[in-house]
């Protein structure tokens, strides 16, 4: 199996096609303009929204097995295609309980992982359940921020029920928490799980600012956080990469907070940082291979995300950070920049015995926002 069709033609559908020569893979991706990231590096491209049924049977003419950038499809329309013998990884059945964030949480506690406290928001009365500061989070299609608030006093709720829209929302308890972690891990199709070290993200209004690989938590957190993503991919017969996002807390309690059926950005060190990335892992898992190496080529990395700015003259800014020693800058050539989206990444190879990961995010921060 070396034809693989991805929905969706963003960043992360750009470095599946920067692996897949390397992995023996023809890719074609579905994504609604030829200005798109991944359009550029694929063999083959269909021109349609990510969540039109008729575009995914389009591209399946072309390919074997086809999989996922983001979480913005039909999973009813797909599943007549499904019927119709088209390849899934991960399978629908796979998804159809992660895509709601409100469904997501039911599963995850139905599993006994641990959650923050939640609840499907009906009333304002909803959030006196917890308290102040609350999250509110829309139940589909938020990412990057995007409906996500923290409302720290009734009088905020109005005003962000305005902003966030006429959708349903999903309401859970503030967690005070001492880090963010992630893991980003993989089921084959003969059910082998592995997962990459736990790393800390940073985020800031939502968004992610930097991700250190690895974190420093002990040897029993960490376990943890590999037997809840063992334990998730095997619940869901999952096949392909997954990002578990967590909370940390003041106590040293693991809590999941949110996971990403596909490549994660908390994942984008691994391009650099890994003998396999999570982009060649996610074609060597959906078409049937060996799953890799995981390991580090260094002790460590650190990630710093490129977020677009006001004044959009990147270039002496990207030539600066790419001085830094074993720094590796990946521009995703979007047609389009504003404030905040996330532009680009850098990523620098790090030996942790010497040098201080938040010291080289800081600089190129620095580099960058100046």
């Amino acid at each position: 199996m070396t034809r693989v069709g991805v929905i969706g033609g963003g960043q992360l559908a750009w470095m599946m096609a920067q692996e897949a020569p390397s992995e023996g893979v023809v890719l074609s991706v579905q994504t609604p303009s030829k200005k798109d990231s991944a359009v550029s590096l694929a063999d083959r491209f269909v021109l349609a929204e990510v969540d039109s049924v008729e575009g995914t049977q389009k591209l399946a003419e072309n390919c074997d097995v086809i999989t996922f950038e983001n979480e913005f499809v039909d999973l009813e329309g797909l599943q007549v295609l499904a019927n119709k013998g088209v390849c899934f990884r991960p399978s629908l059945d796979s998804l159809a309980p992660l895509l709601d964030k409100y469904d997501q949480r039911c599963f995850l506690q139905n599993l006994g992982l641990p959650v923050p406290r939640f609840k499907d928001f009906e009333h304002q009365k909803d959030l006196e359940i917890f308290g102040f500061p609350v999250v509110l989070k829309v139940r589909r299609h938020g990412y990057d921020g995007q409906g996500t608030m923290i409302i720290n006093s009734a009088e905020q709720l109005d005003s962000a029920l305005e902003v966030l829209g006429d959708v349903p929302f999903l309401v859970e308890e503030f967690v005070p928490f001492e880090a963010e972690l992630a893991v980003i891990a993989a089921r084959g199709i003969d059910g082998a799980v592995v997962c990459y070290p736990v790393v800390e993200t940073y985020q800031k209004n939502q968004v992610c600012r930097w991700t250190i690989a690895p974190t420093n938590i002990t040897i029993a957190q960490s376990e943890q956080v590999k037997a809840i993503a063992h334990k998730l991919l095997k619940a869901l017969n999952y096949v392909g990469v997954m990002g578990i996002e967590l909370f940390l807390t003041k106590e040293g309690q693991i809590l999941v907070n949110e996971t990403a059926p596909r490549t994660h950005n908390s994942g984008h060190y691994t391009l650099d940082g890994c003998v396999t990335s999570q982009f060649a892992l996610q074609l060597r898992a959906v078409t049937g291979k060996p799953l890799g190496d995981l390991s580090f080529r260094q002790q460590g990395a650190i990630m710093v995300n490129l977020l677009g700015l006001e004044d959009d003259n990147y270039q002496p800014k990207l030539d600066r950070i790419a001085q830094i020693k074993n720094a590796y800058v990946h521009w995703y050539q979007k047609a389009e920049s504003r404030p905040g989206r996330k532009m680009g990444h850098v990523t620098v190879l790090i030996d942790n015995t010497i040098q201080e990961p938040r010291a080289i995010v800081q600089q190129i921060e620095s580099m960058w926002y100046q």
